[in-house]
This record gives C-alpha cells, sequence and structure tokens, in this order.
C-alpha cells in the first residue's frame, strides 16, 4: 500500500474528529516522540491483542520498526499467534456439526473456519501436516459467512499449522536459549512486528501478564525463557526507552507495576539485592485508550494528587476517587509526564504515524486507517493478500546462520 497525495487529507480528518483536548494532548505525544528520536533516543510500544491487528496497528508498528521509528515492542501471545498465520485472512464460517466436527469441541455457535488459501499455500501445508482436503472441499462448499479476522486461531488448517509450528520453535527457541519471539520472526513476514524485528534486531517481548492467549501458542512462548528471565528483559527494554507508547491494551501490571520497576511499581528490593531494574520516572508515557476514566484519573492526579493520596493513605482508589479503576490506571495517572490519549486507536495510530515521520524526514510506504472506512477496509484487504504466513524453511536457514556467529 504506497503512501499518496491524498494521505495527509484522511489523517486530517481523523484529526479533526477527535475531541479538543485529545487533538492537544495528541501534538504533545508527537512533539515528545520526535524531540525522543531527534536526540537518539528509543520509542518503545506496549500492544494489546484483537483492536491492534484489527485496525492494521501492528502492521503499522511493523513499518515503523523498519523505518527506525520504534525500538521496541511488548505484546500479547494472541498477536504473536496471529502473525505467524499472517496477521489478517479470509475464512469460510459454517456449521461444524453439519461437517461431522464433535459439537463437544466446537465454540460457541457451532462454527467452523475454513481458510481460504492459495494453491501455493495449500501446497506448503501439505507437506508439513496431513491435510484433509476433503473436510477443505465439504466446508467451502457449505452454506456460511466469508469474512476477515485475526489470522489463524480457531480456522483450519491454519490454526493447526500454527499451533504445530509452535512447538518447532519452542524447541528451536530453547536450544539457541532465546524467547520464542525472537525465533518466530526469523521466518515471520516482514510486513509483521515479529519479522521487521527479527531484520532490525529488535526486541519484541510477550509480557507475563499477556502470555496466556493464542492456544498452544502462549504456552510454548511462556515456557521458550522462565519468567524472571521474561521480566528481566522487559525490564531492560523498558529501561531503554524514553517514550513507552501502551495502544489498547487491559493489562501493563508488568509496565507499571513490575517485580523491577522502582518508581511505581515493587522492584525496590530487586535493586537493593543487585538486580538489574527499570524506573519510569522522566520517561514520557502515552496511553491510548477508548476508557475516559483513564483521562478523568489523571484529571483528578493533576488538579488533587488524588490517587497518589490514597495510596500515601492506604485508602482504596476507586472509593476515594469514585472511579472503577484498573490496574493500570493507578501508575499511569500518577506519572508526572503521561498522556492519556482518549479515542480510537484506528484514528489515532495513523495520525502519530504520519505527523512523526513527516517531522523527521522519513516516508512511510504503509499506515493504516480506521477500518471502517473505505480505506481502512482497502487496507485489511492488502493485509490479506500481502502478509504471508509464516515460512518455516526462512526460520531453518536463520538458523544456520545464527549458529555460525556463535
Amino acid at each position: 500500500m504506497t503512501i499518496n497525495e491524498n494521505i495527509q487529507t484522511l489523517v486530517q480528518s481523523y484529526y479533526d474528529q477527535l475531541s479538543p483536548d485529545t487533538q492537544v494532548l495528541l501534538d504533545q505525544a508527537v512533539q515528545q516522540v520526535v524531540a525522543a528520536k531527534r536526540r537518539g533516543g528509543k520509542i518503545v510500544v506496549i500492544t494489546g491483542s484483537g483492536p491492534n491487528l484489527h485496525e492494521g496497528v501492528t502492521t503499522l508498528i511493523a513499518e515503523l520498526i523498519d523505518k527506525g521509528i520504534l525500538d521496541g515492542v511488548s505484546t500479547s501471545s494472541a498477536v504473536i499467534a496471529h502473525e505467524l498465520a499472517g496477521t489478517l485472512d479470509r475464512v469460510h464460517r459454517v456449521n461444524g456439526i453439519k461437517l461431522g466436527i464433535s459439537p463437544s469441541i466446537l465454540p460457541m455457535g457451532d462454527i467452523f473456519e475454513i481458510t481460504l488459501l492459495s494453491d501455493e499455500w495449500l501446497s506448503v501445508i501439505r507437506r508439513e501436516l496431513d491435510l484433509d482436503d476433503n473436510l477443505i472441499r465439504r466446508g467451502l462448499a457449505a452454506d456460511g459467512s466469508t469474512i476477515i479476522k485475526a489470522a489463524g486461531n480457531m480456522a483450519y488448517p491454519m490454526g493447526l499449522r500454527t499451533e504445530r509450528l509452535a512447538r518447532e520453535i519452542f524447541a528451536m527457541a530453547r536450544s539457541a536459549g532465546l524467547p520464542f519471539e525472537q525465533i518466530a520472526g526469523w521466518g515471520a513476514d516482514l510486513h509483521t512486528m515479529i519479522g521487521s524485528a527479527a531484520r532490525r534486531n529488535v526486541p519484541v517481548l510477550v509480557s507475563v501478564p499477556q502470555l496466556i492467549g493464542g492456544g498452544g501458542v502462549g504456552l510454548a512462548i511462556g515456557d521458550s525463557i522462565s519468567i524472571s528471565e521474561r521480566c528481566t528483559r522487559m525490564a531492560t527494554m523498558l529501561d531503554s526507552a524514553d517514550v513507552i507508547i501502551e495502544s489498547a491494551i487491559a493489562l501493563t501490571q508488568e509496565i507499571h507495576d513490575g517485580p523491577f520497576e522502582t518508581y511505581t511499581g515493587h522492584g525496590i528490593w530487586a535493586h537493593w539485592d543487585g538486580y538489574p531494574t527499570t524506573r519510569l520516572q522522566n520517561k514520557t508515557l502515552i496511553r491510548i485508550d477508548l476508557d475516559t476514566n483513564l483521562k478523568r484519573a489523571w484529571d483528578l492526579q493533576r488538579e488533587s494528587s488524588a490517587v497518589q493520596s490514597a495510596i500515601d493513605k492506604g485508602l482504596p482508589k476507586t472509593k476515594l476517587t469514585g472511579i472503577p479503576f484498573r490496574m493500570e490506571m493507578s501508575g499511569f495517572a500518577r506519572l508526572e509526564s503521561s498522556l492519556p490519549l482518549v479515542g480510537d486507536i484506528g484514528s489515532i495510530w495513523p495520525i502519530i504515524a504520519w505527523k512523526t515521520t513527516h517531522a523527521l524526514g522519513v516516508e512511510l510506504d504503509f499506515i493504516s486507517h480506521p477500518q471502517q472506512t473505505p480505506a481502512g477496509q482497502s487496507m485489511r484487504d492488502w493485509i490479506v493478500d500481502t502478509v504471508q504466513p509464516f515460512d518455516r524453511r526462512a526460520m531453518i536457514e536463520k538458523s544456520h546462520t545464527y549458529q555460525r556467529f556463535l
């Protein structure tokens, strides 16, 4: 998807739809990102799963890694699973019972999904799996609906292939002493976060709270390195960052309240005993979130120090502030340099990307759009058609190269 002369008009339209408060804070966020990059600083992104995939944000993050804008990513195991299968794909959804699938294993609604694949990819998978071509033919011929969704996952055969690949990637990760995510990047498409990061030698890590997801992929990721090593690697990545951007993610305890974080977390004793720690103080923390309570908590803290006061007095924050607190709101609201961007990530991310790269003189080859817009629908089609599933042979070739440099 080549950036054209209409992109600035589209991005401006997304900006104009934001609230005035969000526009002001977004401009400040861009200024912080640009200033950090100009002084040689690093930007780390913390992403959740579903919305980031469907809005093209993970694909945009891959582009920003490739262009040297982003220097680290934390994500969920579900995102890793979907990127192994190509990010987004088309599936045909049918009644699984009519196909002879046992209702005891079918999800709610008795839906069974068949991945729409090219003959070339069917040939590749046929070499890797004992493929049930009859099931695929019957499934595609059955009445149902064809949709674009997060790739692999529940669809046959890509979901099954991804689970099987996870075991192989896990074995190689254990052998090499590396995180699953890094090995997975060796065979991933360059338009995925793990693929782009592997090429640029940028860390991508699944946070501990987001390990359980993506089926067997999540288990393989969790088992590939210890929790302590994962938290240490996460702390090292966060410590290197000047700016941290949180994108549609619910579970950020490891960032705000982690075992190695000393400013809003519990890292004091780890540091006391000589372990490597990180500190959010003086880092810019940007959070993109639809929850208006995030801005309310942030405003309360700045108006009356209400959040910090509750903590200092040992009182429940929810009762003192009247806000239904999510865990991550506490550290975020108290951090002096945090910036809440309340709005749709599908609209906010292309604005950040465009304004940042324009200011730095960097030209993008891809930019995301809100999925509900015509540009967003074209973007999703492009991702389905362009971003390819994991290439097992590429991983093996990279493994040979890696071993020669050990």
